[in-house]
């Protein structure tokens, strides 16, 4: 089954990289969507595809990559969209 989430990852996730590691997640998880700094110095975070290799991803985001300490991850479904790979907004 294919779902959507969205992810808002706080703590020190900028200017860490955090985005281009979570990058390289989703594709080696074949999770499609995007990462966006947001002006309040959280990462949002859009997963979609199957559902456990969305899971996987949301489970990585809480720890993220050494330079990073996340300290929340706060998830929200959405509808389902199909996006064609994961991307790195700016």
């Amino acid at each position: 089954m294919n779902v959507c989430y969205v992810a808002y990852v706080s703590g020190v996730v900028q200017g860490v990289g955090f985005r281009y590691f979570t990058q390289r997640q989703a594709q080696a998880l074949g999770v499609n969507g995007y990462a966006y700094n947001m002006d309040d110095g959280r990462v949002e975070v859009m997963a979609c595809g199957e559902q456990a290799q969305v899971e996987k991803l949301l489970a990585w985001l809480k720890v993220g990559p050494r330079s990073a300490k996340v300290e929340r991850v706060l998830t929200e479904p959405r509808p389902y969209r199909d996006c064609a790979s994961f991307s790195i907004r700016y």
